[in-house]
């Protein structure tokens, strides 16, 4: 009777091992196996993909964006100097080429306005510098698009600054498929959904004709940056094909794949090159729809998983009323008068 007793107390710890092995794995995914930890030479190339958000931390994978001049002034050309750093605190010297340039500087104002789009020389300390003008007061935040030298894929930091001056707010323009710069007219089609890849296209003309000669700019015909509203979340999409590829024409569309990752406002900003200079063409879209779940989780899983939770008890309903015990008596005693 003893041994039954011992092999089942042990048959009923091996259920429990595994079965919190399985919620974990739900939760955290599958353990890495050898070839993620020694990835093949040809894994790189996958690694130029900007998938989902960055520049929301100034830290990431053991590296963190370190502005050296944090004092600005609106309308003042001045150095900008910052480091890439790695964990000891030393500045990052090995960089890999994205898009012809060893990184990418995105600034733009929290109010989604004063983009830029710009490419800092690198020193050989470490250093970033470039003359950069911010137009106007306010908080800036500076995003870093970097693949570093030891890495597999490319990262995004990001960092605020604070630039002084008489500082006036700026509403987000009304979302429009429609955008003028500089005599060019940029028409956007397709509709970004939460959670999934969608197809969007620029068209390009000028005085009412389409721009079949555009210019390669950063191995492409544009490069698009979407910066979410509210935080900055930073998304980083290049084009369907690229220049001398035998398919890709240089205009007057320029089709590119992006994925929104939430429901909400959006500021895209295009750069393409024509007649040998770069102009940016900037478009508000609301993007309409449910979030998707986390953890990679169907619609119907997580939601099962919600109602599961909830019937536990331990959540509080609208007007301090718990689900749990004692909610009656709290109910009715909103009632007192």
């Amino acid at each position: 009777m003893k041994t039954l007793t011992k092999l089942g107390a042990f048959v009923v710890a091996l259920i429990l091992v595994f079965t919190s092995a399985w919620a974990v794995g739900r939760i955290v995914g599958p353990p890495p196996t050898e070839a993620a930890a020694a990835p093949a030479p040809a894994a790189p190339a996958a690694a130029d993909e900007h998938s989902g958000p960055g520049g929301l931390t100034v830290s990431a994978e053991s590296m963190t964006l370190k502005v050296l001049n944090e004092s600005f002034r609106a309308g003042e050309e001045q150095i900008l100097a910052f480091q890439v750093q790695e964990r000891e605190g030393t500045p990052l010297l090995q960089y890999k080429a994205q898009h012809d340039k060893l990184l990418h500087l995105i600034i733009a104002r929290h109010d989604l306005s004063g983009f830029q789009h710009i490419h800092p020389n690198l020193g050989a300390d470490g250093t970033w510098r470039i003359p950069v003008t911010f137009p106007e007061a306010g908080t800036y935040k500076v995003f870093a698009d970097f693949f570093p030298g030891w890495g597999i894929h490319g990262t995004t930091l990001g960092t605020d600054i604070q630039v002084a001056g008489n500082f006036t707010p700026k509403t987000l323009p009304a979302p429009s498929s429609t955008a003028n710069v500089d005599g060019y007219s940029v028409t956007l089609s397709g509709k970004l959904v939460p959670g999934e890849s969608a197809k969007l296209t620029m068209h390009v003309s000028k005085d009412g004709k389409p721009v079949t000669d555009l210019e390669p700019y950063l191995a492409a015909y544009g490069h698009l940056v979407m910066l979410r509203g509210g935080d900055m979340a930073y998304i980083h999409v290049h084009p369907d094909g690229e220049p001398g590829d035998g398919k890709t024409a240089p205009g007057p569309e320029i089709v590119f794949h992006a994925e929104a990752p939430s429901y909400g406002p959006y500021r895209l900003y295009l750069d393409f090159q024509h007649q040998g200079k770069v102009r940016t063409a900037e478009f508000t879209v609301n993007v309409e729809g449910p979030n998707p779940p986390p953890h990679g989780l169907s619609p119907e899983v997580f939601e099962q998983a919600k109602a599961t939770n909830l019937a536990g008890g331990n959540s509080a309903a609208p007007g301090g009323a718990s689900s749990g015990a004692g909610s009656e008596g709290g109910a009715t005693h909103g009632h007192g008068g």
